[in-house]
Formats: structure tokens, C-alpha cells, sequence
């Protein structure tokens, strides 16, 4: 799949001498939906405001669909939509004036047929007519998406996009991002949430203190790093590890009843039968067993645990 943003050698440092972003790497392909981990201050923020020419970088290069930022900076900047954290609009005007106006701004013809579009898509039709003060602020968040589709751009970023709203509408944004996607938009997420990121990304990446520490795919992330669990309930207690088994990492329960073994996914067949193998050579009996796989959120605690090393 080719890429359409690609971020290379990118560092950005302020005049204060603060480090924000290190040597970024970074290549999007077209129509995924890549989702960037990190924890606050990583840089997240500082990478988005450079590609959409808010920052500038400190050395390296950025190209949208092999337009350069800087030299091209209006064909560029025309292909990206950006819905960033903070909810910054007019809170005197309509919600069509506000969408319309923005459309106007990257030189678009107006489209009152688009706009309409995409505020029904955003359940905001009926509110077309309110000012943007009278909202709720999930609907003033609708209205950011709005206005940044209203350009019809091939690339959507959004910093934080679901961060203050309830449940329903953080689902139903979800539905909203999938339904983008498929209409061929490229869109790139930040979120401190983990759910939203395993739910939706097709790519995880994974960022912290100014340096990226990985983009994997979310299905081969999850198969490289995580952890099962299998816990065994035995039969009869037992007071101490067996010999047999000081090889595996393993956690006796208290009150000796269970017994925890922790494997690495990447050698789970081998692991696991091995381990059975060996605890009934243990002279080791159970009556159950429970499993348990680690969530994206346990391989984001961890790698930013190792990156903060």
C-alpha cells in the first residue's frame, strides 16, 4: 500500500533548549488508520502541529502525498483536516456558517450539498442553525470534525478527538471514523485511551519523550509482545514450587492452590506444552484452569516503561 504522508528525520527543538520530537520516522499509507500512543508531553501534539505547518520542524522533511510542507505548502495543507484538542470556534456563529466558512478557507468553491453531507453524517443536521455557544461540548466536538471535513481532505488528524465526551458518543465517533475510512480518508489518531486505539487503528504507534519507539501493525504488536496467562486450580495444596518446574515463570498462589504460569506468545506453542508436559511429570494434579492474554494496554505500560530506561 503506498504511503501518503511521509515523515522523515524529523527533530523538533525549542529555544529553550527542550527537545520535543527526536529523529522521527515516520510512513502513513493510504486509507489506514494509524492510532499514536503516548503518555502527555511525549510529543504527539508537537509531530501533528509540524506536519499540518502550525510548528516548524528543526531539521528534517515532511511530504503529503510527495507534496513538500514547505515548498508546497498550500497544495499540502489543502489535503489535511485537523481536529486538535482544544475546542477552538466562534461561539457566536452557526454551526453552517462556521462549517461553510472553513471550506472557504483552503480556497474550496462553496458546496452547500457537502456541508450538508457531512453534518447529518455527524448527526448535527438539526443543528445547523444553533450558535456554537449553545452546544454541548460533544456537539462543539462534532462540530471540529465538521469543519475539518468541509475541504474534503485525504488525511484527517485528530488529537484527542473523543477526550471529554460520554460512552455513546465516543461509540458513535468510532462508527463515524470507520465509515471515513471507507470513503478512502487516511486518518491519524492520538488517544489516551487504549480501548479506542484497539478498537479502531490498523497500525499502533507508540511514542515517548520525543522518540518513536515502534509501528507495528495492532494484530502482529499484540502476537510479538503480549503475554498469556494460564492458571491452574489444583487439586490438593501444595506448600512449595516443584524442582521440576523452577524453569518457568511461575507464581504459587498463597494459600497454594493455584498455580500462575506467564509465556511469551511468540513461543506459546512450545511453551505451553511443555509446561503441561512438565507439571504432569510433577506429579501435579488440577481440577481447572483459567487463561488470560495480555490487552494493548499492558504492551503500552511496558514499552513505555522501557522507554522512560
Amino acid at each position: 500500500m503506498p504511503s501518503i504522508l511521509s515523515v522523515k528525520n524529523v527533530s523538533k527543538t525549542y529555544a529553550s533548549g527542550f527537545s520535543a520530537l527526536q529523529s522521527i520516522d515516520l510512513e502513513i499509507r493510504k486509507g489506514e488508520i494509524l492510532a499514536l500512543l503516548g503518555p502527555n508531553g511525549a510529543g504527539k501534539t508537537t509531530l501533528i502541529s509540524i506536519v499540518c505547518g502550525i510548528v516548524t520542524a528543526s531539521s528534517g522533511s515532511v511530504t503529503v502525498d510527495g507534496h513538500d510542507i514547505v515548498k508546497d505548502y498550500r497544495v499540502s495543507r489543502s489535503l489535511i483536516g485537523l481536529v486538535p484538542q482544544e475546542l477552538t470556534t466562534d461561539a457566536f456563529e452557526t454551526v453552517w456558517d462556521t462549517v461553510s466558512f472553513s471550506r472557504g478557507l483552503f480556497g474550496r468553491a462553496p458546496d452547500p450539498s457537502h456541508i450538508e453531507r457531512t453534518l447529518k453524517a455527524l448527526s448535527l443536521w438539526d443543528k445547523k442553525d444553533s450558535r456554537i455557544r449553545t452546544l454541548s461540548g460533544g456537539m462543539k466536538r462534532r462540530v471540529m470534525i465538521a469543519k475539518a471535513l468541509s475541504h474534503e481532505p485525504q488525511i484527517l488528524f485528530l488529537d484527542e478527538p473523543t477526550a471529554g465526551v460520554d460512552v455513546e458518543l465516543r461509540r458513535d465517533m468510532w462508527q463515524l471514523v470507520r465509515e471515513l475510512r471507507a470513503t478512502g480518508v487516511t486518518i491519524i489518531l492520538t488517544t489516551h485511551y487504549i480501548e479506542e486505539a484497539e478498537e479502531m487503528a490498523d497500525r499502533i504507534g507508540v511514542i515517548t519523550k520525543g522518540r518513536l519507539l515502534l509501528v507495528e501493525d495492532k494484530t502482529e504488536l499484540m502476537h510479538k509482545l503480549g503475554k498469556k496467562q494460564v492458571t491452574l486450580l489444583l487439586q490438593d495444596r501444595i506448600a512449595d514450587m516443584p524442582a521440576a518446574l523452577h524453569d518457568y515463570d511461575l507464581t504459587l498462589s498463597t494459600d497454594g492452590t493455584e498455580l500462575t504460569y506467564t509465556y511469551d506468545t511468540r513461543n506459546e506453542s512450545r511453551g505451553i506444552v511443555d509446561f503441561m508436559k512438565h507439571v504432569n511429570d510433577a506429579g501435579i494434579q488440577f481440577k481447572d484452569l483459567r487463561t488470560k492474554q495480555s490487552s494493548l494496554e499492558d504492551i503500552f505500560v511496558s514499552l513505555v516503561e522501557g522507554g522512560r530506561q
